[in-house]
Order: structure tokens, then C-alpha cells, then sequence
């Protein structure tokens, strides 16, 4: 389930929760609301954490000049010998 699901589910117990008054037999809308609720706050919390570790950060590379390099003022080709 990705982040999208979870918050769906969210917003279908705060519905179920506080915004309905039905009344069924046997079922409790607003335990299923809240139970609604407290999965969807699992899973997005468990979906940041798994996004935090996906994410990597590659440091910016810089060009290397070496000592034949910078002999020739730059130009690797002889052009500038």
C-alpha cells in the first residue's frame, strides 16, 4: 500500500468516525473508523521510513587533473604543448 492508500484510509475513519450517524447492527462504525484511522497512520509512517532509507545522496564529483594535464595547460590531445 503506498502513501496515496494510507491516506484514503485516513480520511475514510475521520468519515466514518465523526461524520456519519448510522446506525448498524452489530457493526460500530466509529470502532471501525478509528481502527481505519490507526492503520493508515501505521502505514505512513512505515512507508516514510522505508522512503528515508531508499534515498541516497551521491556527492558531486569533481574532474581530476592530473600532473601531464596540467603541464599542457589543459589540452589533452597536444594541441597545446
Amino acid at each position: 500500500m503506498g502513501l496515496g492508500g494510507c491516506i484514503i484510509l485516513i480520511a475514510a475513519g475521520a468519515i466514518l468516525t465523526f461524520a456519519t450517524d448510522w446506525d448498524m447492527q452489530g457493526v460500530n462504525l466509529d470502532l471501525v473508523g478509528i481502527i481505519f484511522m490507526i492503520v493508515g497512520l501505521i502505514g505512513v509512517a512505515t512507508f516514510s521510513s522505508i522512503a528515508k532509507r531508499r534515498r541516497v545522496v551521491v556527492p558531486p564529483t569533481t574532474p581530476v587533473v592530473t600532473e601531464e594535464q596540467r603541464n599542457r595547460g589543459g589540452y589533452s590531445d597536444g594541441y597545446g604543448a
